[in-house]
């Protein structure tokens, strides 16, 4: 039953209609033996992700960022939980690094394995615009809004595009108001899978 969960979390016909994780990302959540409530939400997470950056294609195509890695990094940012399982339902950081270490371990590549380790970092002065996107995607998808990470992407976009802050921050806005929207039913889906196996 557990891997019957799991595979539905992951990939399922499911109302609301999200994208399915990669596969790369769901072989390694099978191997891991996540729990499907992680799956799920980094599913969420996912289909998010991927209206954030088919956004940014389309609205700011001089803007530069890696697509897949984005992607990459919204559907495994929290997989360090699959060891830390207290962190599904309750705060703490510690599945963050163990995250990056876990993909590292699993040959995942450093520069798609740091997405577990930053995107809760995002006033690090190292991290790019493909890192906020991915903490963006973590946040908006249950219509949580921080202004200091909405900042930081406005102030990329604004650069990449010469034009006034204030009107990238209107456009974003938009966007992120249209993401919200939905998220109730993101976060009921999340909600009826089990934490625990």
């Amino acid at each position: 039953m557990t891997n019957t969960l799991l595979s539905r979390a992951m990939s399922g016909t499911i109302n609301p209609p999200l994208l399915p994780l990669p596969d790369r990302v769901a072989e390694l959540l099978s191997e891991l033996g996540s729990p499907p409530r992680l799956a799920a939400h980094l599913r969420a997470v996912h289909d998010v992700a991927h209206q954030l950056v088919n956004w940014v294609e389309q609205h700011y195509p001089a803007v530069i960022f890696d697509r897949e890695a984005v992607l990459f990094g919204a559907a495994t940012h929290d997989i360090g939980k699959t060891v830390h399982l207290a962190e599904l339902s309750g705060p703490g950081s510690v599945h963050e690094e163990a995250g990056q270490v876990l993909l590292l371990g699993h040959g995942i590549s450093p520069e798609l394995a740091r997405f577990a380790a930053t995107h809760a970092s995002w006033v690090d002065a190292r991290v790019g615009l493909d890192d906020l996107l991915v903490s963006l995607a973590d946040k908006i998808w249950k219509n949580k809004r921080v202004p200091d990470l909405e900042d930081l992407v406005v102030a990329r976009l604004a650069q990449a595009t010469g034009r006034a802050a204030w009107e990238e921050f209107l456009a974003l806005d938009g966007v992120l108001a249209r993401i919200g929207d939905t998220a109730d039913e993101r976060l009921a889906f999340q909600a009826s899978f089990p934490i625990y196996n």
